[in-house]
């Protein structure tokens, strides 16, 4: 796989260049990278929509150190490396580029080289093992680089004991302790999905499959299916994030539903989701890490949320919320270093950064460049949909409802 690109002219002379356009304009672009074709396209309408959205909000507000702000966009397509790195590339060629900002462009994460090697601001919201695994052998390489998501360790352990829970409970009630997985060919859902499997192995369970389809569109689950229900699990788990692969999925185990509680990874939080399988999904059970904290206690996310249902008419899932809130620490950082060229000394104010976002406390880790996690941190948040609305059930300190065993399970 392509992992960079070689720049025509010296990092030196782009940054030289870069200083004299920002001191002949006041517009700062903002790049943004998303998927606005292919089978991610919800996300990227979302993540687009995010940004252009606080753009909106900070000129309005006349803003930041002198300077207001133009949202332009390059589209990743399929995240296929060539594309991935023809649309960095676009974005970085532009003297005028300020910051980039993005949920996820490729699976890998590569383009995070590229953004270092242009000291180019760049704020992620996915794919946090990879951008671990590029940052944490020379976190000074990435001073411009940081996630707003967290580790993913929490996806592969937080489901047993919040499963154990809910069983020991009496609110779930299981009829075996078997649990099948599948998941689709890329690092975020393969990764997640063993992790899963080890940790329930781990706690006794037993795993009775754990597949792995083609990455891509996923018409047909019914072999997988088939499989589940000749040993019907009590634990049924798809870490495919495409929403409408998972829509497809849910049809499809609920022309036979087994006695089995269904756990997608992600894609129940896009609202494409919802609007594709209807009252087919109430039951199912997602979580989220980074995603807006919607609690008495944190007040920013209803602000968020309501902002873009204003501008767009439509509730956003998680890229809408943590996509505004990216550009609004970008924001905070450039109002202390005042100069949008020194993109370093701004990277540096947003590795500082300690303040209430719609996704919780956000802080950074300096080793890693993640958005801490935990009590002191952001909260991994578990969902249940019930109809057709989202009820966040744990932790108990953001929780706005309790879980109800699906309809389809004795």
């Amino acid at each position: 796989m392509l992992t960079r690109r070689i720049f025509m002219g010296a990092v030196s002379v782009l940054a030289l260049a870069a200083s004299t356009a920002f001191a002949s304009a006041d517009v700062i672009k903002l790049g943004i990278l998303a998927p606005l074709t292919g089978p991610a396209a919800a996300d990227g309408q979302e993540v687009a929509n995010g940004v252009k959205l606080a753009v909106e909000d900070l000129n309005k507000a006349g803003g930041v150190a002198g300077h207001t702000f133009e949202a332009v966009v390059a589209d990743v397509g399929d995240a296929s490396a060539d594309k991935v790195a023809t649309a960095a590339e676009r974005l970085l060629g532009d003297q005028a580029t300020g910051a980039i900002f993005t949920g996820y462009a490729s699976t890998s994460n590569f383009e995070i080289d590229m953004m270092a090697e242009q000291d180019m601001i760049y704020l992620v919201s996915g794919n946090s093992q990879q951008t671990k695994d590029i940052v944490s052998p020379d976190p000074s390489r990435f001073t411009t680089v940081w996630s707003l998501t967290p580790s993913y360790d929490a996806y592969n352990t937080e489901i047993v004991p919040v499963i154990d829970e809910l069983a020991a409970s009496g609110k779930l009630k299981l009829p075996n302790k078997k649990v099948a997985l599948v998941a689709s060919d890329n690092p975020y859902s393969k990764g997640i999905a063993n992790g899963m499997a080890e940790a329930f192995k781990a706690a006794g369970w037993e795993v009775t499959q754990n597949d792995l389809l083609p990455f891509g569109e996923i018409n047909d689950w019914r072999g997988f299916l088939a499989k589940v229900r000749q040993d019907p699990p009590a634990l049924l788990i798809n870490t495919d994030y495409v929403s409408a692969n998972a829509a497809t999925f849910m049809r499809q185990f609920m022309e036979n539903p087994t006695n089995s509680l269904v756990f997608i990874q992600y894609a129940p939080s896009v609202p494409e989701f919802l609007e594709l399988t209807k009252e087919k999904s109430s039951g199912i059970v997602y979580n989220a890490l980074g995603g807006p904290v919607r609690a008495t206690s944190n007040p920013r996310a209803d602000e968020v949320i309501g902002k873009y249902k204003t501008a767009y008419n439509v509730e956003p899932g998680s890229y809408g919320v943590m996509l505004y809130e990216q550009v609004m620490l970008y924001a905070d950082a450039l109002a202390k270093v005042g100069d949008p060229a020194k993109r370093k000394e701004i990277g540096a104010e947003i590795g500082k950064a300690d303040k209430q976002t719609a996704m919780g406390r956000t802080r950074f880790d300096p080793a890693t460049h993640l958005a801490v996690q935990g009590k002191d941190g952001m909260p991994i948040q578990f969902y249940q949909i019930q109809d057709g609305k989202r009820v966040l059930f744990y932790p108990k300190d953001y929780a706005g409802g309790e879980f109800k065993q699906p309809v389809w399970m004795k």
